[in-house]
């Protein structure tokens, strides 16, 4: 296909997607001075190599691209080539207007057909801190030409096929991301992240099916590994932390118990009551009263 650039503001083909900000293929025969300059948007960018070699600075940091590289920019990161120089080479790529919620977490927009809880689990995979950059990622490449010819033949259905190839760009983008991280081999590492992740949002009530996603398993063995691993279901062994990190909350006086309740992921202050009288023994005011008792 030959280098083409469609905008959502000037090409038609875009009319129906007015969350495709841009989508291209650029083919550079030369070196370009000030060509490629180091900005930062709010829409997120992904980007496949698919000719020459790439030198891009990503949130300051350097990394060089080959052709099947991708290179995925969330909004709000600073993303270009240092010197300003578009190198030679071919690449092609989309900008897709995402929306965040107050959490600054991404949101699953209207044209997908991602469910809520799939949408939530790929965009904390996404938002996960490991490199920008998949390698040797060609399944990207045909995903986006698969867009493209979608966009210019325009056949029937070409608005569903365009939008579920985007859901496929972001299921098989963060698949990838999770086999970086081979939890297969290395589960301990693996279930620290996972039980790093829920411990800075315990207040969500998470699913299996979210805890397993997190992590790039399916539910079945998800469950066999956490279950061999730790000893408890992947649901009880996450009561566990509700319940130790309650027990921090209620070393300080000032907090309410329902404030504590509701920011450890308990329904209601009666079913923290409930949980944590059945795990230690005491109810949360009996066990603060013989703490403060203590010290």
């Amino acid at each position: 296909m030959n280098q083409f650039v469609l905008c959502h503001n000037t090409a038609s083909e875009l009319r129906l997607f007015p969350h495709i900000i841009e989508i291209g293929v650029i083919k550079n025969p030369a070196i370009r001075l000030n060509g490629f300059p180091c900005e930062i948007d709010r829409c997120l960018k992904l980007y496949y190599i698919q000719e020459g070699k790439f030198e891009w600075c990503i949130n300051d940091r350097s990394y060089t691209l080959f052709p099947g590289d991708v290179a995925l920019i969330l909004p709000g990161t600073e993303f270009g080539n240092e010197s300003n120089v578009l190198e030679i080479g071919c690449f092609s790529w989309i900008h897709l207007q995402v929306g965040k919620n107050e959490k600054g977490e991404l949101e699953n927009p209207a044209w997908s057909s991602l469910s809520d809880t799939e949408s939530y689990a790929i965009n904390k995979i996404l938002q996960s801190d490991h490199t920008p950059i998949l390698q040797k990622f060609t399944d990207a490449g045909v995903i986006l030409k698969g867009i493209q010819t979608e966009l210019f033949k325009q056949e029937i259905g070409f608005q569903a096929r365009v939008n579920h190839l985007i859901d496929e760009i972001f299921i098989q983008v963060s698949r990838q991301f999770t086999r970086m991280s081979n939890p297969g081999r290395d589960f301990p590492k693996t279930f620290m992240k996972l039980e790093q992740e829920l411990r800075q949002n315990l207040s969500h009530q998470w699913t299996v099916e979210e805890m397993a996603a997190l992590v790039g398993l399916g539910t079945t063995l998800f469950n066999e590994k956490v279950k061999s691993y730790s000893g408890f279901s992947p649901l009880n062994y996450l009561i566990n932390i509700r319940i130790s990190e309650a027990i921090k909350l209620l070393k300080i006086p000032n907090i309410s118990l329902t404030d504590i309740a509701l920011d450890t992921g308990f329904y209601s202050s009666q079913h923290f009551s409930t949980t944590f009288k059945k795990l230690t023994g005491y109810t949360p005011s009996e066990f603060r009263k013989n703490h403060i008792g203590t010290n």
